[in-house]
């Protein structure tokens, strides 16, 4: 009975306390002391985006037009953020699955030879498996350039010499690549 009293009488005390529930807060359009503008609203930093900003939701949604440009661009962007985990070639071995992270699919395989160009906009967008989202850190514009970038790697991997130009097939044949 006593030891029930001596665990009753804390929580009796706790359940007064509401503290977490009515903290002390600004209302968004509320006078604020905290600012030297006055006000408790606050504009974003700059390069704020909405998750679902129309701008993007329209970049996204309009695949660039194919030039040596939206390549260099995605050679660039696909360094930075894809060879850690995919590699220089993009067949997935990269320093971070070589320390112990698991491997990525290959972009070489069959399946993401047939995948459309969006789904490698999309998984740099979304995620998949264990890779996480990029949407916060490439721009809609750049995933695209990534894909295309993706895309001229596969071609580079399975293609034959002879598909080359003349100049740079006897370019091969003299370094003996």
């Amino acid at each position: 009975m006593r030891c029930g009293l001596l665990i009753l009488a804390p929580m009796l005390l706790l359940a007064g306390c509401d503290d977490m529930n009515h903290q002390p807060r600004y209302d968004s359009y509320e006078k604020s002391r905290l600012f030297a503008d006055g006000k408790a609203l606050q504009a974003p930093p700059d390069g704020t985006v909405a998750r679902d900003d129309l701008q993007n939701v329209r970049a996204l949604a309009d695949r660039p037009a194919m030039n040596i440009e939206l390549l260099q661009r995605g050679q660039q962007e696909f360094g930075i953020y894809c060879t850690p985990c995919h590699d220089n070639a993009g067949y997935g071995n990269g320093t971070v699955p070589a320390r112990g992270f698991p491997h990525p699919p290959s972009f070489h395989i069959d399946r993401l030879r047939q995948a459309p160009s969006r789904y490698f906009v999309e998984v740099i967008s979304k995620g998949h498996g264990v890779m996480y989202s990029y949407a916060d850190r490439v721009s809609p514009g750049d995933r695209w350039a990534i894909a295309a970038y993706i895309r001229a790697l596969q071609l580079s991997q399975g293609a034959s010499v002879a598909s080359l130009p003349p100049e740079d097939q006897a370019q091969l044949k003299r370094t003996g690549s």
